[in-house]
Formats: C-alpha cells, structure tokens, sequence
C-alpha cells in the first residue's frame, strides 16, 4: 500500500519554481512528484552522511 499524501502549502522563490518545473517535465512527472523525489534523494543524502 502506498503511503498516504499530505497537502502542504510553501512559498519558494519563482527561480527555483520554473527550474524545478522545466526538470519535472524533463522526467515526465509532475511538480508535486519532482519535488517529493527532490526532498526524498535529499534526505537519502542526509542519512548516509550522517547528518540527520
């Protein structure tokens, strides 16, 4: 079973937007999935280092 969705609401820069929206195009998902897979590979990251 598929973890359970959480809507959240944040403010991010326009820059970063229209990055993050021309990347998740690229990789044929949507904003919402490219940020989530962002955020996912980060604190992936974040764990093997140590840091969290």
């Amino acid at each position: 079973m598929k973890p359970l969705k959480e809507k959240v609401s944040i403010t991010l820069d326009g820059d970063i937007v229209e990055q993050v929206k021309l990347l998740a195009e690229k990789s044929d998902r949507s904003f919402s999935q490219y940020i989530n897979l962002l955020l996912r590979r980060h604190i992936e990251r974040l764990r093997e280092t140590g840091k969290l």
